[in-house]
C-alpha cells in the first residue's frame, strides 16, 4: 500500500508567501527532504548500455574513421561520365571500340533518364510540391489546435484547482472563526465558573465564621 501524501497548503487562498525568510524557509525544507533520498549518481544505471554504432552504415563508419585520421576525402570518381576513345595503342582493337560504344550507350541513356525525370517533374512537381505544403499546412494547423485544446485543458484544470482551493479556504476561514468563537465562550463560561466557585468558597467561608462566633 503506498503511503498517501497530504499537501497542507492553498496557493490560491493562502497568503505571507511573499514575506520576508518564507522562500528561505522553503528552500531549507525542500533540501532536507532531498538529503532523505538515497544517492543517485547515475539515474541510468539499471538500463543496459546504449549502442552509439547500432544505427551507423559502413559507410558512415568509414567515413567516421576518416575524419578521425584527418585523411583527405577521396574525389569523385568522374569518368563513368565521360566518353572516353580507345587509348592510341588500341585505335585498331575492334574490341575496345565496342566498349567504348558501349559505354557512350549508357552514357545516353543515362542522360535520357534524366530528360524524363524532368519531364516528370515539370508536368507533376508543382502539384506535388503543393500537395506537399497542403498536407504540412494540415499537420501545423492539427498540432496548433492540439496546443490550443492542451492549453484550455491546462486553463481549466488551473481553474478547477483556484475554486477548489477558494471554497476549502472559505470553510476553513468559516470554521477557524467558529473554532475561535467557541474558545471565546468556554473562555467565557470558565471565567464564570471561576468567579462562581470563588462565590461558593467565599460563601462556605462566611458560614464558618458566623459558625465558628455563634451567629
Amino acid at each position: 500500500m503506498s503511503e498517501s501524501v497530504v499537501i497542507d497548503a492553498l496557493p490560491y487562498f493562502d497568503r505571507g508567501y511573499d514575506e520576508p525568510g518564507v522562500r528561505e524557509a522553503a528552500i531549507e525544507l525542500i533540501e532536507k527532504e532531498m538529503h532523505k533520498f538515497p544517492p543517485t549518481k547515475n539515474y541510468l544505471e539499471h538500463l543496459p548500455a546504449p549502442d552509439h554504432d547500432k544505427f551507423l552504415t559502413p559507410l558512415l563508419k568509414a567515413e567516421i574513421a576518416r575524419i578521425k585520421a584527418k585523411k583527405p576525402m577521396e574525389l569523385m570518381q568522374t569518368e563513368r561520365y565521360t566518353l572516353p576513345a580507345p587509348t592510341p595503342g588500341l585505335r585498331h582493337d575492334p574490341e575496345a571500340w565496342n566498349k567504348a560504344v558501349e559505354n557512350s550507350k549508357a552514357q545516353l541513356q543515362h542522360q535520357l533518364v534524366r530528360i524524363e525525370n524532368l519531364e516528370l517533374m515539370s508536368d507533376y512537381g508543382s502539384q506535388a510540391w503543393l500537395k506537399y505544403n497542403e498536407t504540412l499546412n494540415q499537420m501545423v494547423s492539427d498540432a496548433q489546435n492540439k496546443l490550443q485544446q492542451l492549453r484550455k485543458d491546462i486553463q481549466e484544470v488551473n481553474w478547477q484547482r483556484k475554486d477548489t482551493q477558494q471554497r476549502a479556504g472559505q470553510t476553513l476561514a468559516r470554521l477557524e472563526n467558529e473554532w475561535a468563537t467557541l474558545v471565546h465562550k468556554n473562555y467565557e463560561i470558565e471565567e464564570v465558573l471561576i468567579k462562581l466557585e470563588n462565590e461558593k468558597n467565599n460563601m462556605k467561608a462566611g458560614r464558618s465564621v458566623k459558625k465558628q462566633f455563634g451567629f
